[in-house]
């Protein structure tokens, strides 16, 4: 259960930081991408990450 935990929480932070990116623009990929320069995806991305940090953090104790 710890493994499985901790690989959804590192897919999730995995996730969260793309989003991230693609919402200030930083990430170009794919460049069809409605998530590009969208400020909104900024906010679901980072709340998205911190789960997953969460996520590991709870697996690793």
């Amino acid at each position: 259960m710890k493994g499985i935990l901790t690989l959804v929480g590192l897919a999730a932070l995995a996730a969260g930081l793309l989003f991230v990116g693609q919402g200030l623009g930083y990430v170009r990929w794919p460049a069809s991408s409605f998530m590009i320069n969208e400020l909104v995806w900024v906010y679901y991305g980072g709340t998205i990450a911190v789960a997953g940090l969460i996520m590991i953090a709870f697996a690793q104790r």
